[in-house]
């Protein structure tokens, strides 16, 4: 170890001392009341030292001023280089930062908000323009030019703004329509296996929900089927009862909705009212007299009570 490297760890004497001046520098950089005691001193070199105060203002827990002082060679007087507020070791610090589009989680979107996508995301490729050949794999490959020459169909050429708006019938324009392949960018292969698995994991097989469900979706009369390759594992729940209503649902997902889970028995009809026709019931034309509930008096009687 050289003589420079001991006498920089061994903190300069004079520069040691200069606790008032670093304390008055510290003060002035900051607001009254927030430096606090002081903390310690760090060699930094050759007659360069930082002294540390703690700092008392609100939301800084662990926060330091940091106060660098330094001497020239063969002076005696200290000066002043900087004043820093630093963190310590138990310092409350902020979040790493994160880019947004790492932070952007689903559900964040809002009415009116915009969400760019890379033009290299790899979850989309391009679509099939017209203007160029499709790749191979593609839905619309070169086998299937082929064979739309062979048949004598025409081929439109151009890009989609010069296309006309329903392509003829027999073009591969016409095809690629109708295999949503006419847009700028359409799924990837990984595209499609993320959304698989986005999918899988909240409404699939290995949800609770699913663990103690009657019957899977696939014999479920609610069950909208979906086109396209992801139609063969998944589809839209229709039961408005269902928690997974108006979501995609993997075709092993299941819930206590099942249309054919448990059938509710029809209400017994009670039977119709049977009238005998054959007899005759007698019912008087006025109650007798005694069937009531006051007893019957005479006029007497109720001439005493003040009756008419």
């Amino acid at each position: 170890m050289s003589a420079a490297t001991t006498r920089s760890r061994t903190p300069d004497r004079l520069c040691a001392e200069a606790v008032d001046l670093a304390r008055a520098a510290a003060e002035e950089a900051a607001a009254p009341g927030v430096v606090g005691e002081h903390a310690g001193v760090l060699s930094e070199g050759d007659r360069v030292v930082t002294h540390f105060f703690e700092c008392k203002e609100f939301g800084y827990r662990g926060w330091r001023w940091a106060v660098t002082v330094a001497r020239a060679s063969r002076a005696k007087i200290v000066t002043l280089d900087e004043v820093v507020l630093l963190p310590g070791p138990d310092a409350l610090l902020a979040p790493e930062w994160v880019p947004w589009s790492e932070r952007l989680r689903p559900g964040d979107m809002g009415p009116g908000d915009l969400l760019p996508t890379d033009a290299e995301d790899l979850r989309l490729e391009p679509g099939y323009s017209g203007e160029d050949e499709p790749a191979p794999s593609a839905a619309v490959s070169v086998e299937m030019a082929d064979l739309a020459e062979a048949e004598d169909a025409d081929v439109t050429a151009g890009p989609p703004s010069s296309l006309l708006t329903v392509p003829s019938r027999g073009s591969i324009s016409a095809v690629a329509e109708e295999l949503g392949m006419r847009r700028a960018r359409v799924l990837s292969r990984y595209g499609l296996h993320v959304a698989a698995d986005r999918w899988e994991e909240g409404f699939g097989a290995k949800t609770p929900m699913a663990q103690a469900a009657p019957a899977a979706c696939v014999s479920c009369g609610f069950l909208v089927p979906i086109g396209g390759s992801l139609g063969q594992a998944f589809g839209v729940c229709a039961n408005e009862f269902s928690p997974a209503d108006g979501h995609v649902v993997s075709l092993t997902y299941g819930c206590g909705g099942h249309s054919e889970a448990a059938v509710m028995p029809k209400p017994p009809q009670p039977p119709p009212p049977v009238i005998d026709e054959t007899r005759v019931d007698p019912f008087p034309l006025r109650p007798a007299q005694d069937s009531g509930s006051v007893p019957v008096t005479g006029d007497d009687e109720t001439a005493e009570l003040g009756h008419s």
